[in-house]
This record gives structure tokens, sequence and C-alpha cells, in this order.
């Protein structure tokens, strides 16, 4: 199942700056992981914040929130999670391959 979720990290100012190194790099290595694994399919910066946009493709909602809490930014994050569905006019499903 695919979902696109909509992630924005909101950091505390206060916190040391070696804290937020630490954990952002830990965060890199996370996100790889389950990139690796196959859960995180795609992944997109929003300008100008701490945001992204992903695609996860997962079993289920219950896996999904597994795969998200792992992350050593969860406690700091605003996580909006969208569940698609397959449209019958999707490209992809139409075997049509964009232009790059």
């Amino acid at each position: 199942m695919e979902f696109l979720v909509r992630i924005e990290i909101n950091w505390p100012p206060d916190k040391p700056a070696a804290e937020r190194e630490r954990i952002f790099a830990e965060e890199l290595e996370a996100g790889q992981r389950l990139a690796q694994a196959g859960q995180l399919r795609r992944l997109w910066r929003i300008p100008g914040r701490w945001a992204n946009w992903s695609l996860y493709e997962v079993a289920d909602a219950t896996q999904l929130h597994a795969a998200l809490t792992t992350l050593p930014l969860y406690p700091w994050m605003d996580i909006e999670v969208h569940a698609l569905a397959e449209h019958p006019n999707d490209p992809r499903v139409l075997g049509i391959d964009p232009p790059r």
C-alpha cells in the first residue's frame, strides 16, 4: 500500500547545535535504512523549510506508523499521511513513460 507523507520538523531553537547535528546525522542513516528496505520509495524537500513529502510503500498503516516512529526526529515531527489508491488513468498503469 502506498502512502504520501508530509513531514515538518519543529526543532526547538534552544537545543544545542551539537545535539541537532547528532540527531540529524542519525535521521539521515535511518532514512537510508528505510529506503534500502524498500519502504521509503521517494523523498522530496520542500524548499526553504525543514519539511518534505515522501512516498512510502508498506503493507498497511500500522507498518507505516512503525517505520515513522523509528526516525530519530520523530518527537519533533508534524506528520500528515494520505493513503493512496490506484487511478485507472495513471501513466504508469497505462505503460506511459513520461519524458525526462
